[in-house]
């Protein structure tokens, strides 16, 4: 599953290609990864390139590096699972189901308060900005570089509304995260339900200059988006069955809720 990004370096190839394999469970924890020599002879590579890649994965907190041990897969625990490049890779493949929770809860419990703190902060230039991502996410399928692109746009101006510099910081993360899993949702066919609306819910309520309305509407935004995969084709049946009922239960409840306020809208 790859996504439309810039020609990689090969230190970053090096790097991305191990972190897939690192983060889906390939190498696991505590496993050495070959030496420099070998590595680089068999990639056909620089030492220095090679040496290069296991720096970048150092500094995601994937592995570490002592002398006279050589370089060992970290538990997860060391990763920086919030950082655009390991996410990325988490969605290379199927990733770890726990994992797609995880950050659907995380997401769940800081997108919805950056909107209600935009509700109040909101300038007019990042309401212009938000108003034109909605409308080329309107004019663009989901599938599409543009929709992927204006959402993130979207999302940005968000997050930069809310005026907290620590969830501003935040914005790459959160937009890989939004990005990685629309595509990873489509993995195998379009998505059947139109987003568009929940984003425009949100737009409005910010607009509004009401911080209840706006959380309210992130919040349905980020449930209904973990809905979408957990219904979409493939997904595995080891996932929870009370995890995934639960989901459409609280989806069933968002939309009848949703259908309410674009009533009042």
């Amino acid at each position: 599953m790859k996504k439309p990004s810039q020609k990689l370096r090969i230190p970053g190839t090096i790097a991305r290609d191990l972190g897939v394999m690192i983060v889906s469970g390939v190498l696991k924890p505590g496993m050495v990864l070959e030496g420099e020599v070998e590595a680089s002879d068999q990639r056909k590579v620089s030492r220095s390139a090679y040496r290069e890649a296991v720096r970048i994965l150092v500094a995601k907190g994937l592995v570490y590096s002592k002398p006279k041990v050589g370089t060992r897969v970290n538990d997860r625990a060391a990763w920086h699972l919030l950082d655009p490049d390991v996410l990325s890779w988490i969605f290379q493949v199927e990733p770890d189901y726990t994992l797609v929770y995880s950050l659907f809860e995380m997401r769940s419990m800081v997108e919805p308060e950056a909107a209600a703190l935009a509700a109040e902060r909101r300038t007019p230039n990042q309401i212009k900005v938000m108003a034109a991502a909605l409308e080329i996410m309107s004019r663009n399928k989901t599938t599409t570089k543009e929709w992927r692109d204006a959402d993130e746009t979207f999302h940005s101006a968000l997050l930069e509304a809310s005026g907290n510099a620590f969830l501003s910081s935040m914005t790459s993360s959160i937009n890989a995260a939004v990005s990685w899993s629309t595509i990873f949702k489509q993995r195998h066919e379009p998505l059947k339900r139109d987003p568009v609306p929940d984003h425009r819910r949100v737009f409005k309520a910010i607009a509004a200059g009401s911080p209840s309305a706006a959380r309210k509407a992130m919040g349905q935004l980020v449930r209904l988006a973990l809905i979408d995969i957990t219904t979409a084709p493939k997904w595995p049946g080891k996932v929870s069955r009370l995890k995934k009922a639960t989901a459409l239960h609280k989806a069933q409840k968002t939309r009848k809720t949703a259908r309410k306020l674009s009533l009042l809208g």
